[in-house]
């Protein structure tokens, strides 16, 4: 007679066959994903089944989530990665370090999910090394949440190595975890496959009329099939046949009935199995003896198939765990959860304590309240956040002291916040707020959360007004975290730039009545805050020597890891308005060092994208391109798409590709992202200008440049306008431009500025145009900043042509033609070319460059590798595997003819950040 198993997979012909296509492409040293989804009792679980029995010659590891552990951080992770915690001497330290800390086993920073998911990769492709493996997860709608993103993430970004991952998710889950993921949806059996197997189950032939409803109610759901019959009397039952509900309802009920069938001692073993998540006999049988229970109470449960009870307690289904648990009176419970804490040792499970007292306790309780505020401390450590959430959650509604009710709550929304649960921490702060029990502090912090909950929900205007507020408040409370305060609130003004209302106004005017007022204002955070202030309180040329003062302090004090993190994206924003590359270039360059260090993955890919554009404005495209290439890495595990947007926007602006930036623009105005939309209108009037397309890049820049408080952005606008209205005969248009730039660069006083601004000058000025060109190239060659050496090249070599002096002519448009092509900036090399040819000489083609020949991931790994870095290092930098980097190196070497990492310097030219020592002999006297 066919198995419980292999009946239900009768019918699953195609399903079996996808399984074992997923096995077959590991062992042919590919890496497979299936993520199979349907309702419950639809066969997934059958189907895992079925790959281990298929797995033949595979290193199985298997997981699966559990409803009552949801809450307990990376409990499926630890499940999964259990049998090869031998292997992590493989990996590197700080990998290491997370898996330790987040299960538990060191204390340490909380790990970042994106640090654990490397470790994962890497876990999982030195497995590999030895032979195939197979991660089997079962049940993936009940992950807890921490587990869920790291394996989502990993099987998104696996690839090149013998790895299958098969995933079984209940519907309803589609936008979680494994969203985009391949999958299979598993429907339900065919008329003829459902009617054999009710006949299987039910044993004897049925009315015909009886056996049709059936199959048509259960939609073929092979669960339903084989456990509805044993819930009814199907001699009775007529062609009305209807429980009047959803099939895992019924499916549920037909499990209660079974269960009420049963003595009632079994019953409340079954409750006490139900009740303890991880199947531990040993538990079991202890929290049983303490109920009174007799072991031989099983045995009417193992009879009737219900729970197999061996090296672990397994449920027939995990729907039949959900019946038992909900279908029983909450004293019951309690006193299941009672005699499960009394028998979980305190020291080695803490945590699961903590959870059956806190389940087992009806009223408030002191004492369980601070056990589970205790998890939750270590919950948090280990990355824990959901997990901390729900202990601290529980504890809340456990105590009654106002003020302990007020913390907790506060302290659980913070942990919301953390998990990304936006309208739970608003829940939570409601409670917190409306307890009575918050001090003058407490309620700073409560607004302060507000202003962060806005804030990550795009609503830039009022997140800045709540941290105003906070702010405020804060300023003789806590003065440290006053100035953290106002500087969130300066830099939600920046993203919302022109879209953020009168909230940046009011941001402005307190923290400059207040930040002179700090005690002893010395650090680099006092400084630039108040510089911040003075800028755009006062003028933005009061606001400069003391920006540039805190610029230099950032550049030369050493910060904390935690200051860097929360400081340097703003210092480079700042770096950048004053037209400071030496600074923007240290601070941009230590941030995304700092946050890959520390696994900071919220602040890693803001940090990267400041790098981005300073290696645009450097030239060097190419390093600009595997930057960018990690960030797209990083957000497909965090949802920022828009962000990697922007850079792949404006890199293809710089290399003279269409950016197609309408689209994005739109959803950054939705979002109130102000200074992304002056962002991509600048990339847009960049791309025209490259192309002399001038009235176009003027329409982009127009409304770009209009914004004077969106600092940064609005600079580099400008200068698009000025070069594109004096280039199509719109010259009051561009002095007005040029008037409004000589207020920043004259400020400023840099190289880059003065350079710059003495570049707009000579367009505008045409008559006399000769000595500002001699005075920017003068000033922009070392500067740093090659992109506009080489278009003050490019400007000066137009001007002399059509001054008819084509031989001076020629020197500049060859060496701008030479500098554009290096670079990678494409269509203004052509337009070098096409004002070179016009003086009657014909631009030098490249013909060493076979970059355009590697793919786009081949050209990021080729850079990484030319500039030093490891296998390793560059997976995880790109999130792959070192064996995927070996792959594609070699791929590399192939195409561009080289043997070595060491030829890659002279297959793949850094021509970038050399740009100024490249054209010293064409630097005029």
């Amino acid at each position: 007679m066919p198995t419980v198993q292999g009946r239900r997979l009768r019918g699953r012909t195609a399903e079996c066959a996808a399984v074992v296509q997923t096995l077959d492409h590991a062992r042919e040293g590919l890496t497979a994903v299936l993520v199979l989804r349907g309702e419950a009792g639809i066969g997934k679980s059958a189907l895992i089944e079925y790959a281990v029995e298929h797995a033949d010659g595979f290193r199985l590891l298997r997981a699966a989530g559990v409803e009552s552990e949801m809450e307990l951080p990376f409990a499926s992770l630890h499940q999964l990665c259990a049998p090869l915690l031998d292997d992590v001497s493989d990996i590197p330290e700080p990998q290491r370090e997370a898996l330790d800390v987040a299960f538990g086993r060191r204390l340490a920073v909380p790990p970042d999910r994106f640090i654990l998911g490397l470790a994962l990769l890497n876990l999982l492709s030195a497995a590999a090394e030895r032979g195939p493996v197979a991660c089997l997860i079962d049940d993936a709608h009940w992950l807890d949440s921490g587990s869920a993103l790291v394996l989502g993430l990993v099987a998104r970004r696996i690839r090149d190595v013998p790895v299958a991952m098969i995933f079984a998710e209940r519907d309803g889950a589609e936008r979680g975890a494994l969203a985009d993921l391949p999958h299979m949806r598993i429907e339900g059996l065919g008329d003829a496959d459902a009617r054999a197997l009710l006949a299987t189950a039910h044993g004897r032939p049925l009315d015909e009329r009886v056996r049709d409803r059936i199959v048509a109610e259960t939609n073929g759901n092979p669960l339903a099939l084989l456990e509805l019959p044993r819930s009814l009397d199907l001699d009775s039952v007529g062609s009305n046949f209807d429980l009047g509900l959803r099939l895992p309802s019924r499916i549920e009920a037909s499990f209660r009935g079974q269960v009420a069938g049963l003595p009632p001692e079994t019953q409340q073993l079954l409750l006490v199995a139900a009740a303890e998540p991880i199947g531990d006999p040993t538990l079991l049988w202890r929290a049983v003896a303490q109920l009174g229970i007799a072991v031989e109470a099983a045995a009417a449960a193992e009879s009737a198939g219900l729970l197999d009870v061996g090296a672990r307690i397994v449920f027939r289904h995990p729907l039949l765990r959900s019946a038992v648990y909900r279908s029983a009176p909450p004293r019951d419970r309690r006193a299941v959860h009672a005699a499960l804490a009394d028998v979980t040792d305190p020291k080695l499970d803490p945590d699961r304590r903590a959870w059956h007292r806190a389940q087992a306790t009806l009223g408030p309780d002191e004492a369980v309240a601070e056990e589970l505020e205790l998890a939750a401390a270590r919950a948090q450590v280990r990355g824990g956040f959901s997990a901390a959430a729900a202990f601290l959650e529980r504890a809340t509604v456990l105590t009654l002291d106002a003020h302990l009710r007020a913390a907790r709550a506060l302290a659980c929304a913070q942990a919301k916040l953390a998990a990304g649960a936006l309208d739970d921490a608003v829940s939570l702060l409601g409670m917190a707020e409306s307890s009575g029990g918050l001090d003058p502090l407490g309620a700073a912090r409560a607004l302060l959360l507000h202003g962060q909950v806005e804030f990550l929900a795009g609503r830039f205007s009022p997140a800045i007004s709540c941290f105003v507020d906070a702010a405020k408040r804060l300023e003789t409370l806590d003065p440290v975290l006053a100035r953290d305060t106002y500087r969130d609130a300066f830099y939600a003004t920046f993203v919302a730039g022109r879209l953020g209302g009168s909230g940046g106004t009011h941001a402005v005017r307190a923290a400059a009545e207040w930040a002179p007022q700090v005690d002893g204002a010395h650090e680099p955070q006092d400084l630039l805050l108040e510089g911040m202030a003075i800028m755009l309180s006062e003028s933005h040329a009061a606001g400069v020597p003391v920006v540039r003062a805190a610029l230099r302090a950032f550049c030369t004090e050493e910060l904390s890891v935690g200051q860097t993190l929360d400081w340097l994206p703003c210092a480079c924003h700042m770096a950048l308005s004053v037209l400071d590359f030496e600074s923007w270039d240290v601070l941009s360059e230590r941030g995304v060092e700092v946050a890959r260090n520390a696994g900071a993955l919220a602040v890693l890919p803001i940090a990267m994208t400041l790098r981005v554009s300073n290696r645009m404005f450097a030239g060097e495209l190419d390093a600009a391109s595997a930057l960018n290439a990690e960030v797209e890495a990083v957000v497909d595990q965090t949802g920022l798409a828009l962000m990697a947007s922007y850079g792949a926007m404006t890199i293809a602006a710089c290399r003279g590709r269409d950016p197609n930036t309408d689209e994005a623009e739109r959803l950054a105005a939705a979002s109130g992202n102000g200074q992304l939309v002056t962002t991509l209108q600048w990339a847009r009037a960049m791309f025209s200008n490259g192309h002399s397309r001038f009235d176009e890049a003027l329409a982009a820049a127009e409304p770009a440049s209009a914004h004077p408080k969106e600092l940064g952005s609005t600079t580099w606008a400008l200068t698009e306008l000025i070069e594109a209205a004096a280039l199509s005969g719109d010259r009051a248009r561009a002095a007005a431009g040029l008037a409004e730039l000589a207020a920043l660069t004259q400020a400023s006083g840099t190289a880059w500025a003065l350079g710059t601004e003495a570049l707009m000058r000579a367009l505008v000025e045409e008559d006399a145009a000769e000595p500002h060109y001699r005075e920017a190239i003068t000033r922009l060659h070392g500067s740093g900043v090659g992109v506009v050496l080489a278009r003050a090249h490019l400007s000066y070599g137009e001007w002399l042509r059509r001054q008819n002096r084509r031989f001076d002519a020629r020197e500049h448009l060859r060496t701008a033609q030479e500098l554009f092509a290096a670079m990678g900036f494409d269509a203004f090399a052509d337009r070098a070319a096409r004002s070179l040819l016009a003086t009657g000489e014909k631009a030098r083609r490249r013909t060493d460059d076979k970059r355009g020949e590697l793919t786009a991931q081949e050209g990021q790994i080729a850079e990484l590798a030319r500039q030093g870095h490891s296998n390793p290092e560059i997976g995880a930098r790109l999130f792959i595997s070192p064996r995927t980097v070996e792959y594609h190196l070699a791929k590399v070497f192939t195409k561009l003819g080289v043997t070595s990492r060491t030829q890659l310097e002279q297959a793949l030219p850094a021509v970038t950040g050399r740009a100024g020592a490249d054209t010293s002999a064409h630097t005029p006297p």
